[in-house]
């Protein structure tokens, strides 16, 4: 059975890792000076490296042949390959969304007292660590405070601040940032030559637009148009593959609110949702661009990820867009489109709660 992508080129380096270089120096150089902590907290939103690095890290550390004053492992040696076949029994990895309870902290804390079978440390990796009861944070508190001399914790979380401050205080604490379009699509067009797939630049921005700053996502998205089973992939496709609206759809949309046309502008939602799109992924690229709107209607200046994926046409038009509006009365449209984004879910008619969105944003006078 062929591995997906995002486990095919999961990262086997540290020199592999893309976005987060603030993180992977500080790594390298604790790890080549032989002055890694005992406790690591990473923080960040979803598919941007926070697992990964933590197995690399427990890779390096336990790596035979890696030498003094480097940081790679060499993922050669026995424990190498066991720890990236997953079958190490000193890399213990514990999902607390689904582990949450005390027992499972007692167990652990049970266990770190036992020397490692064969590897040098034992590394504890706790997945969304933020899902732990109370008691069960107090209790690894506890065993926070006085670790055993081979055991190192990595604690990972998408919401940091449900961590309690006690144990922030008790680890080094790394913040794993969103990945930018640039990032993403260097990355997905390393993917597609090593495949020997051909597709579109646009498809790349494409997807890389909707993964939100996850490489994860981005290569999963990326997953579902190389299952498609065509070895040259347009922008036409890959919408239709991944149900994603095309920025040219949302700005054309976009320009129905500005001339104030609700027939054209329901007509043309219509006929969107009757090609198959999703209204849901519609709704949520049309807020990504409307924000883009409200920034450049404050400064010009101010960039984000979206503007980077457009050609020179469209970053013409998006300036004229942005200048129709002033920004109360973006900020105003915005709102309403999130309220109508909210609402999709709990319709029987998708469309509906949009329609009514493109009727309150065009019958509300403007303020410009």
């Amino acid at each position: 059975m062929a591995l997906v992508l995002y486990r095919k080129y999961r990262p086997k380096t540290f020199a592999e890792i893309v976005g987060q270089e603030h993180v992977i120096q500080t790594l390298t150089n604790a790890i080549s000076s032989g002055t890694v902590s005992h406790a690591y907290l990473f923080s960040g939103s979803r598919g941007t490296g926070k697992t990964t690095v933590a197995r690399l890290l427990a890779k390096a550390v336990n790596c035979q042949n890696r030498k003094e004053q480097e940081a790679e492992p060499c993922n050669q040696c026995n424990s190498c390959q066991e720890i990236m076949a997953g079958n190490s029994l000193d890399i213990i990895e514990i999902d607390a969304a689904s582990n949450r309870g005390i027992d499972e902290i007692r167990a652990l804390r049970d266990g770190i007292k036992f020397s490692p079978t064969h590897l040098k440390y034992k590394v504890y990796i706790i997945d969304e660590c933020h899902e732990l009861t109370k008691e069960a944070f107090n209790a690894l508190l506890k065993t926070l405070e006085e670790p055993p001399a081979h055991a190192i914790f990595v604690l990972a979380t998408t919401e940091i601040q449900k961590v309690l401050p006690t144990i922030i205080s008790r680890c080094q604490r790394f913040d794993f940032r969103r990945l930018n379009l640039v990032q993403i699509v260097s990355r997905l067009q390393y993917i597609i030559e090593k495949e020997g797939i051909d597709i579109e630049k646009p498809v790349l921005n494409l997807i890389a637009l909707n993964a939100e700053g996850s490489i994860r996502d981005a290569e999963s998205l990326l997953d579902q148009v190389v299952a498609f089973g065509e070895k040259k992939i347009d922008l036409k496709q890959a919408e239709e593959i991944l149900g994603i609206v095309d920025i040219n759809i949302i700005s054309q949309f976009v320009d129905y609110l500005i001339k104030k046309d609700a027939k054209g502008g329901i007509r043309y939602l219509n006929q969107i949702q009757e090609k198959g799109r999703d209204l849901q992924q519609f709704s949520h690229s049309l807020i990504n661009y409307l924000r883009e709107l409200l920034l450049l209607s404050i400064d010009r200046s101010l960039t984000n990820p979206l503007g980077l994926g457009l050609t020179d046409e469209q970053s013409s038009h998006i300036l004229e867009q942005a200048g129709q509006f002033n920004e109360k009365d973006w900020e105003r449209i915005i709102k309403i489109f999130i309220q109508a984004q909210q609402e999709i879910k709990r319709t029987s008619l998708p469309q509906l709660p949009l329609e009514l969105a493109i009727v309150e944003v065009i019958s509300q006078p403007s303020n410009k």
